[in-house]
């Protein structure tokens, strides 16, 4: 039998210093007005301000919407969709972080579809109109989500994150465009950087994982290690968030078509019942996933070790070790923080472990992860996290 793998990704991608202009000339093919949907930093930062400005150019018309102050809801989604059916726009152009682009990846869905988003989860309806353009312009290096086909949306009635997956959420145009990463705060660029190494990894470690995929996970594994302390301890070294957002877009490129596993399964239901941001509730779960799986990922963590030393001389089982210590390393060197250090109450938390499994196990994402847990070993996964210490001694090979 012939394995045909699929591979999918925007219509354009525009990357690298400057492209941010050329988001008029893109609209310009795809419409006449725009709802821009942002957030509160973009628009003090000017943001907002230099896109309606390019657009203008090429006579393109603006509404804005920035509603997005956290990680996205069906809230954000309601309203900005209400706004862009008020206002007669025929395009949509998201400008900030995973939130706004995931908020724009159901709206641009949603203008020409039926339903409540969440009817789309899980593929129990699937979309049957094509949406309405989207061009996605990201301002981290972490998510990818401008470049993937999910959107995650927390439904607010239930605080449950739900994941949609439909070629249909793909936005028509990337613009990756790093100078618009510079603003990115310390903090936000350890948290975003580590998400998308996890996208990376996730995507390499995969059962779903193929030969496109691997290439671009691994090229992002390599670009983030080179990179990420860099633009930690030097925020306006354009050259290294160059590097650490072409990353973050093949990263997101290598995820979506190759899906992610246990880190982001067991993320969701963090985010949604305790608000921690995506990118941090990722990185504190990476490592202890890593060594939870690592007995049956040995030659491909191997692989990933390789990335961080020179040496021959250890064997892949030395090697897989070296690349979850080094893993482990880096968070602590970054400042990410574990659940206790958020100030997250331990026996509220405590309390939610057993709906939390439940919700990682149904999202589908363990499924796809080398090692696969049962929900209690996902229990006990979250109990080890709460108190989990990043610090490890490392030996030079």
């Amino acid at each position: 039998m012939v394995n045909i793998n699929v591979f999918r990704a925007p219509q354009v991608v525009l990357y690298g210093s400057g492209s941010f202009h050329r988001v008029a000339t893109e609209a310009a093919q795809r419409g006449k007005k725009a709802l821009i949907v942002s957030d509160p930093i973009m628009e003090s930062l000017g943001n907002i301000n230099q896109c309606i400005e390019y657009l203008l150019d090429e006579q393109i018309q603006a509404e804005i919407y920035t509603g997005v102050i956290s990680e996205p809801t069906d809230v954000y989604v309601k309203e900005s969709l209400s706004l862009f059916q008020k206002s007669k726009c025929d395009l949509i152009i998201s400008l900030g972080g995973g939130s706004c682009i995931d908020t724009v990846k159901a709206v641009a869905v949603l203008a020409t579809n039926s339903g409540y988003i969440g009817d789309y989860m899980g593929g129990d309806k699937q979309v049957e109109q094509l949406p309405v353009p989207h061009i996605a312009i990201p301002t981290t290096a972490g998510t990818g989500s401008e470049v993937t086909d999910v959107t995650v949306i927390t439904n607010t009635q239930n605080e449950e994150k739900m994941m949609i997956k439909q070629p249909s959420f793909m936005p028509s145009v990337a613009i990756v465009d790093p100078v618009l990463t510079l603003s990115s705060p310390k903090k936000v660029t350890a948290a975003t950087g580590i998400d998308a190494l996890s996208h990376a990894i996730e995507a390499y470690l995969s059962k779903r994982a193929q030969p496109m995929t691997d290439s671009l996970a691994l090229s992002a594994i390599e670009l983030i290690v080179s990179n990420i302390k860099t633009v930690y301890e030097e925020p306006t070294h354009l050259a290294a968030r160059e590097a650490m957002s072409t990353a973050s877009m093949y990263a997101g490129m290598a995820f979506s078509n190759a899906s992610v596993c246990l880190v982001h399964g067991m993320s969701r239901p963090i985010g949604a019942l305790f608000h921690v941001a995506h990118g941090e509730s990722n990185a504190m779960l990476l490592p202890a996933v890593l060594e939870f799986s690592k007995d049956s990922c040995v030659e491909r963590l191997a692989t990933i070790g390789r990335i961080f030393t020179k040496s021959q001389s250890l064997s892949d089982s030395e090697m897989a070790d070296l690349a979850v210590k080094q893993i482990k390393s880096l968070c602590y060197e970054l400042g990410i923080p574990n659940m206790k250090d958020l100030g997250i109450e331990q026996q509220t938390y405590l309390k939610n472990i057993e709906r939390m499994a439940t919700d990682a196990i149904r999202s589908g994402s363990p499924a796809n992860n080398p090692r696969v847990p049962s929900k209690k070993e996902i229990e006990e996964l979250y109990q080890l996290i709460y108190n989990y210490q990043f610090a490890t001694q490392i030996t030079s090979p």
